[in-house]
């Protein structure tokens, strides 16, 4: 498994903060924010000034570029981030599942949408990955199981977020095995509690909350994943360098005595 650690978390600080901040704390990889109003790392609309610097900030601090998020469906957005995933060699977006929890009218036009980014993924030659997420049209194992039997392309993938299944009342370590098979991503973190969203930042830091997450982890372990495993604390723009570092390092930390656990280093 190759653990990273979304660049969201220093949203208020520059793109070199993130890359320098997540190296030191001893990250494999960065997954790099394009979500608006959360950041202002991978900004879309100016993919192709930011890039070359991307690369470079990659190179400098030995970190791979692990993923991209950006939440939005929309066909031309998604359309820039596959292009700019294609020249900067980000292999997978993840993004949002849209629609609205046990809305059956609206299902079927989710599954579309998801189903034709698939394909455009299909196209560009990487990966797009969608969550289950608190209030989404898929928010659940039942409806994570239902669109991965729906949407068939090959450059479609599960993003696993231990926190939302959490939330959605359900034991994550059992909803990992269920699904398994299609995880090309994991975004991870802990939760306190089953409330709507996921907390202060610090408490979702690995080892804060109530998720059993050696448990987690030993599942992908033993089902062979080896893909990437990238925090995502969000509502951490207003903290200084030195909190969200500290998050990030806790959190490096928690996952590699996961992974020890397990055996998977």
């Amino acid at each position: 498994m190759k653990l990273g650690a979304n660049s969201v978390l220093f949203g208020g600080h520059s793109m070199e903060t993130a890359f320098k901040c997540i190296a030191t704390a001893g990250y494999d990889g960065i997954e790099l924010s394009a979500i608006d109003g959360m950041s202002e790392h991978l900004v879309l609309d100016r993919w192709e000034e930011l890039a070359p610097e991307i690369k470079r900030l990659s190179q400098e601090y030995g970190l791979e570029l692990l993923a991209m998020e950006q939440p939005s469906q929309d066909p031309e957005r998604m359309d820039l981030a596959f292009q700019a995933a294609v020249e900067i060699g980000i292999p997978i977006v993840n993004c949002g599942p849209g629609g609205k929890s046990d809305d059956e009218e609206a299902w079927p036009q989710v599954i579309d949408s998801l189903g034709n980014l698939a394909t455009l993924a299909e196209k560009y030659g990487v990966t797009l990955c969608v969550k289950a997420h608190v209030g989404g049209s898929i928010y659940n194992t039942p409806t994570t199981l239902r669109a991965m039997l729906e949407i068939t392309s090959p450059a479609f993938g599960i993003d696993m977020d231990p926190s939302h299944i959490h939330r959605a009342g359900e034991n994550p370590v059992e909803a990992i095995a269920a699904v398994i098979s299609r995880v090309k991503h994991v975004h991870i973190r802990d939760c306190k509690g089953r409330q709507q969203g996921p907390g202060r930042p610090e408490d979702q830091a690995n080892g804060r909350g109530d998720i059993d997450l050696v448990g987690y982890i030993r599942v992908l372990h033993e089902n062979g994943y080896t893909g990437p495993v990238d925090l995502e604390v969000i509502g951490a723009k207003d903290y200084d360098v030195t909190q969200c570092a500290v998050i990030a390092a806790e959190t490096r930390g928690h996952m590699q005595a996961c992974l020890q656990a397990c055996g998977a280093r």
